[in-house]
């Protein structure tokens, strides 16, 4: 299992006995230091009922970390995600090109009055609206820029370059006036810090950022012009997501220095602008989106903030408790989960530290251990396996542009390929358990812009559902996607029916094919 969890010496000593070694932790001058739940004040028992809720809920959890005092004392992957893979971001990549502005505030490259036309004289339309004329940096960071709606779908399928695409849009809201979620705000923001420091967001915050917090192995993805997105598009892992929580909790201090001013911290995670100034008292009460929108962060209830992305991804710091909390999941309801943090984490925060609970604690080691996805049944072959076994099944013309499929049986394994007259893809699927290996296949939500790796870590398992269907479940474990290939046989033609996780319930045309002779 691809997991590393260490609530003591002794327990790390442990898990390395169950889990045969400590390949897939970091290095040691990277990490981030470990310690005991109750050593740093929290309940064993009560992190042990946040995975009972976490196993008993709708959500697919993929890995957790939990900080107090700057120590991990949780942390776990849900098999097959490990602690060594990056993971999808969304809009967590938010926050951290909020940071860059930061920097480049304090290297006075730029400053958060600055008016955004300012930067693109040559990419302005040829009319230029008052209200896009007073559109200031600070505008974008606080998701005011005074658009309507978000245009960030219409730009990125446009076929345009996305800077002048962006200024060419009404401008109908007096920017700093009314929050709408933009996300091309946050990209308008990534191309400001690339025009003054001459740089993608992501290089120049190597520097500054990834290399001091030991943070590596990242991508973004970039526009067609060639600068990160910004919004959006940024894999790190789960531990580098919680050392930029850490650094935020410190103020900006880390490891003795201080990497961004403490000033900045603050004014970048404060109330700025009010989401929703006509909901009731009572309904911003029960809501986590109605907190308060800062530079690029949110603020949450208990008097946190975070920053999150889609489908569940998530920083969650907390400056009265000491805490960090690190979440990466594929969820329908957001809200629950961090409902599910304050219900069971936060409460379980003492001032001080607690008597060690050597029985909790073995049982916190075993289950973080044993984290797992469920994985799809393991059965006996068909007897339709040998007639398909190693045969072309000519498909029809589809939107995938494939060409045909076969399937191969070796053992417990099961290889799928896919080719477009070009290219020839096979994958992997064990019976009974995940085989992981690496594709080019594009996935769910998966990123095929410039400046993305095209290799995508994946995770594969078969089953028949019964004598003529086999189902291939197909896990994308750098992202929180994953989809079905449910392929029904009838002698010499097959159904291939496609269904991604995201949008929920989404399925692909199916696709038909006929076995070559």
């Amino acid at each position: 299992m691809k997991l590393f969890f260490s609530p003591s010496f002794i327990a790390a000593m442990m898990l390395l006995a169950l889990s045969g070694g400590c390949k897939n932790t970091a290095p040691a001058e990277t990490s981030l230091p470990r310690s005991t739940p109750e050593a740093e004040g929290v309940s064993s028992e009560a992190l042990l009922t946040f995975l009972d809720s976490a196993a008993a809920g709708r959500h697919e959890f993929h890995s957790i970390m939990i900080l107090r005092h700057g120590k991990v004392i949780a942390e776990g992957w849900w098999d097959p995600y490990s602690t060594d893979l990056r993971h999808t971001l969304y809009s967590v990549s938010k926050s951290f090109t909020s940071t860059a502005v930061g920097f480049a505030v304090t290297e006075k490259l730029l400053s958060v009055e600055d008016k955004v036309v300012s930067f693109f004289p040559d990419q302005l339309p040829d009319s230029v609206s008052p209200f896009l004329a007073d559109m200031k940096i600070r505008d974008l960071l606080t998701m005011t820029a005074g658009q309507s709606p978000d245009p960030s779908n219409e730009i990125t399928s446009s076929g345009r370059n996305w800077v002048p695409a962006f200024l060419s849009l009404p401008v109908v809201d007096d920017p700093g006036s009314r929050f709408l979620y933009n996300s091309m705000a946050t990209f308008m923001l990534s191309a400001i810090v690339q025009k003054v420091t001459g740089e993608k967001v992501a290089d120049y915050l190597q520097p500054r950022l990834f290399g001091p917090l030991g943070i590596e192995g990242i991508d973004w993805e970039t526009s067609p012009e060639g600068i990160n997105a910004g919004g959006w598009g940024l894999r790190v892992k789960t531990e580098d997501m919680a050392k930029f929580g850490q650094l935020y909790l410190q103020k900006g201090m880390w490891n003795g220095k201080q990497i961004i001013p403490a000033e900045w911290i603050e004014e970048a995670t404060t109330f700025k602008i009010d989401q929703a100034p006509d909901a009731s008292p009572e309904t911003k009460a029960e809501n986590d989106w109605m907190q308060g929108y800062c530079y690029q962060f949110w603020r949450s209830r208990h008097n946190t903030y975070r920053a999150d992305g889609a489908f569940g991804q998530y920083i969650m710091v907390m400056p009265e408790q000491d805490a960090v909390v690190a979440i990466t999941s594929e969820s329908p309801d957001m809200q629950d989960i961090m409902n599910m943090v304050w219900n069971h984490i936060l409460p379980a925060m003492k001032d001080e530290a607690l008597p060690e609970n050597p029985s909790a604690a073995e049982k916190l080691t075993a289950r973080l251990a044993s984290l797992a996805l469920p994985v799809p049944a393991k059965t006996e072959d068909s007897p339709v396996a040998g007639t398909i076994r190693n045969n072309r099944f000519l498909l029809e013309e589809n939107n995938l542009k494939l060409k045909y499929l076969t399937l191969d049986f070796a053992g417990d394994t099961c290889y799928l390929s896919l080719g477009n007259g070009e290219t020839v893809r096979s994958i992997p699927f064990g019976r009974g358990e995940w085989i992981t290996s690496g594709t080019e296949m594009a996935g769910p939500g998966i990123l095929r812009r410039p400046g993305v790796s095209s290799s995508n870590q994946v995770a594969g398992a078969f089953t028949w559902e019964d004598d003529s269907t086999i189902v291939l479940t197909l896990r994308y474990i750098e992202s929180p996607h994953h989809l079905k290939m449910t392929c029904r046989f009838d002698r010499d033609t097959a159904d291939v029916r496609i269904r991604q996780s995201t949008p929920p319930g989404y399925d692909l045309p199916v696709l038909k094919g006929v076995m070559a002779r």
